[in-house]
């Protein structure tokens, strides 16, 4: 990210430099190329701390919603849902295994949005699998199939994004729900097939189940294993695989009807759940809503950063000169100029992505409701930062030999991009 903010900067000051050079002398004040630049870092960051504000009301309120859900064990309902259907896709992991639990508590805490919750988990998951690898530093197809699924993961409740949209005054702020629905089913999929796929072209990765490593202690300072959470039979599994599976024909038929019940469905789904576990929903509630408030205060930073640099990219004209001839192409298939930015730093920088993101839907020419806007909205939920995940996983059991990883992830990228732009489009465009 260090390299990309740079480097957006300084193609800002160069394009803005080169332009203030060939421009007429005797221009009105303001208005020369440099104090255009000028006046957009400032408006930038300021526009940056205004947003990171008018987040503060709608993160507490999904945070806290997501806390009661979380207090209910609603993390553990879908944990036990999805037992059945990991244990035929990791074959290699032993059904009891901690890794196992790691891997499905990982994976419904991404399902709920829950993206700080699934960091730790999914690096216990990639530790448990290193302890069945017979060739440490090398990725085993287990371990590559998790982190495929870790970037494209089905995704019921992108919050952040939705968060984001209404700070940014959307009208239907969780109209963006079924497309990420939509998006992360086609994405993981095409993530499990991919990770089957290149497999082939890259042998070795089979894991072992040893006694010894199964059962061996967890080393000094490390987490202990995950508390075992069982599973439901297989048709209930196959039953709430079904019915999300159903709501993609749904989504597509009938998605705009159902966007503005989303945000009053969940409220009293999440704090009728929590009653009926007897969850002390207002205490838990503004539990939750207090790390909602620390989250929106600890982004704004990064918000200055990246929205000033945007900005400055956008007013010195390198933006246009980058992106309206490729945009040319991509948007006979669905994929706008001003999209594409976003499609292509996604993989790179969430920061970077979620900067962007603010900047289109803020921007008064686009704004959240606009098939842009619901574009850029999805390609963030229903995406992931792909060379982060790889670093960060990966480097806390120090794999360097990633076989196909990258391979698979990517692919995964790119469908979920296809998958975006075309529900999007069936819906919104």
């Amino acid at each position: 990210m260090n390299a990309i903010f740079f480097a957006i900067v300084a193609i800002s000051f160069t394009v803005a430099g080169y332009r203030h050079a060939l421009a007429p002398s005797g221009m009105a004040a303001g208005t020369s190329p440099m104090e255009v630049l000028g006046t957009a870092a400032i408006e930038g960051a300021t526009g940056a701390v205004t947003l990171s504000l008018g987040l503060v009301g709608v993160m507490t309120l999904f945070l806290g919603l997501m806390k009661v859900a979380e207090a209910g064990g609603l993390l553990a309902v879908i944990a036990r849902l999805v037992r059945p259907l990991m244990v035929r896709l990791f074959p290699d992991v032993p059904a009891d295994h901690p890794a196992m639990g790691a891997m499905i508590m990982n994976l419904s805490a991404n399902a709920l949005g829950l993206g700080n919750a699934a960091t730790p988990f999914g690096i216990r998951a990639m530790q448990q699998l290193d302890r069945l690898n017979p060739s440490k530093g090398t990725a085993t197809n287990a371990m590559v199939l998790f982190l495929a699924i870790n970037t494209s993961s089905v995704t019921l409740l992108p919050t952040g994004v939705v968060a984001l949209r209404a700070a940014a005054g959307s009208v239907d702020p969780a109209g963006i729900v079924p497309t990420t629905l939509f998006a992360t089913i086609c994405s993981t999929a095409i993530a499990i097939l991919g990770a089957m796929f290149y497999r082939r072209f890259f042998p070795g990765g089979t894991s072992v189940a040893g006694l010894a490593e199964a059962d061996a202690p967890a080393a000094e300072g490390e987490a202990p294993a995950p508390v075992e959470t069982g599973a439901y039979p297989l048709w209930a599994s196959a039953l709430a695989l079904g019915t999300i599976f159903l709501m993609v024909p749904v989504t597509i038929v009938w998605g705009k009807a159902i966007a503005p019940w989303i945000v009053p469905g969940l409220m009293i789904g999440f704090l009728g759940y929590g009653l009926a576990r007897k969850v002390p929903v207002y205490e838990v509630f503004v539990e939750g809503a207090k790390d909602g408030f620390q989250v929106a205060v600890r982004i704004i930073p990064f918000l200055v950063a990246i929205l000033t640099a945007v900005a400055m990219f956008r007013a010195s004209g390198a933006m246009d000169l980058l992106i309206t001839p490729l945009g040319r192409l991509t948007g006979l298939f669905g994929l706008p100029a001003e999209a594409l930015p976003m499609a292509l730093l996604r993989p790179l920088s969430g920061s970077g992505a979620f900067g962007i993101m603010a900047a289109i839907l803020n921007d008064p020419a686009l704004g959240p409701d606009s098939y842009v806007g619901y574009l850029v909205s999805t390609l963030q939920g229903s995406t992931e930062t792909t060379f982060y995940v790889v670093a960060v996983y990966f480097g806390a059991v120090q794999v360097k030999r990633m076989r196909h990883a990258l391979w698979a992830a990517l692919t995964a990228d790119a469908a979920g991009i296809a998958a975006a732009v075309f529900i999007c489009h069936l819906i919104y465009g």
